[in-house]
């Protein structure tokens, strides 16, 4: 499967705002309506892409790169990540999380940060295949996770 990170424009936003996530994942993530109108409110920082699988609109993801930012650890966020309920459990996720981490680290990042909620077992089980750590943070009432290159 070839996985795709495409920005998000007026030609894509629809099919990237149509996709969701299952009722009981909601309380995990804001929907992409939200997250869209989040980074249009901080453009210099937000970088939201439509995942695409073979040309196919799966999933969203939103990173923050703020580059001034004074901590050097806390410069590199993966804000969002999501597939689309129907597309669970395909291999999408781990995929796109690949495409993701590759993304970071082509464009200067040499750590990415996230957070989840700590009951969110099957994110925090991909994040840590992928080598991502809890470093003893909070971000308010989600764990704080790292990834060091």
């Amino acid at each position: 499967m070839k996985i795709e990170l495409r920005k998000i424009d007026s030609g894509n936003r629809t099919e990237i705002v149509s996709l969701t996530v299952s009722e009981e994942q909601s309380v995990y993530i804001a929907s992409n309506e939200s997250s869209l109108a989040e980074a249009e409110s901080c453009p210099d920082i937000a970088r939201p892409f439509g995942i695409y699988a073979d040309g196919k609109a799966v999933g969203f993801a939103m990173f923050a790169f703020d580059e001034n930012n004074e901590d050097p650890h806390d410069k590199y966020w993966l804000w969002r990540f999501m597939i689309d309920k129907s597309l669970q459990g395909k291999g999408y996720g781990g995929a796109a999380l690949r495409e993701i981490i590759n993304y970071f680290r082509d464009n200067g990042a040499d750590e990415i940060t996230l957070s989840t909620k700590e009951n969110n077992v099957s994110a925090l089980g991909l994040y840590r295949k992928f080598g991502f750590r809890e470093n003893g943070e909070m971000n308010d009432d989600e764990i704080v996770l790292k990834l060091i290159f």
